[in-house]
């Protein structure tokens, strides 16, 4: 049985370095991830099944705006609703620091992604060349969170 959302903290680290290669090949260093873990400005939220980390987003305030920096689900775990209940979580408790807006990048390949962020009403509003490490494209994609 998977609980959460429950908010991530520091003594997650582990966990959430374990999640990052297995989702995202290694997205991220322990030290940026202590970064991510650490500062009040980065909600990050995570769903559990036992001592397994199987899904989490997170992302940091600037102001009024909630930059998404993570949104990952374990392979085996894909396709059962996960991404959407920590991004909702993680868009309910940027709304409840006052965001009104949040903002994203995504691979213009990444279907599964686009579709979860359509579902959640994020737009495309850009693109940047080259933006992943495989010269992949991204999408720039903004959300309205005041309505």
């Amino acid at each position: 049985m998977v609980t959460g959302p429950a908010p991530l903290s520091l003594s997650d680290l582990a966990a959430c370095l374990q999640l990052d290669q297995q989702a995202l090949g290694g997205l991220w260093t322990e030290s940026q991830w202590r970064t991510e873990l650490q500062e009040a400005s980065r909600p990050g939220v995570g769903l559990w099944q036992g001592e397994a980390l199987v899904a989490m987003a997170c992302g940091w305030l600037i102001l009024d705006e909630l930059h998404i920096t993570v949104v990952a689900v374990d392979p085996q775990w894909r396709r059962l609703g996960l991404g959407q209940q920590v991004l909702a979580a993680l868009l309910a408790e940027a709304r409840g620091r006052a965001a009104s807006r949040a903002t994203l990048e995504v691979a213009t390949g990444n279907g599964a992604a686009r579709g979860l962020y359509a579902r959640f009403g994020f737009r495309d509003a850009g693109i940047r060349r080259g933006y992943y490490r495989s010269g992949e494209d991204a999408l720039i994609q903004w959300l309205d969170l005041r309505t």
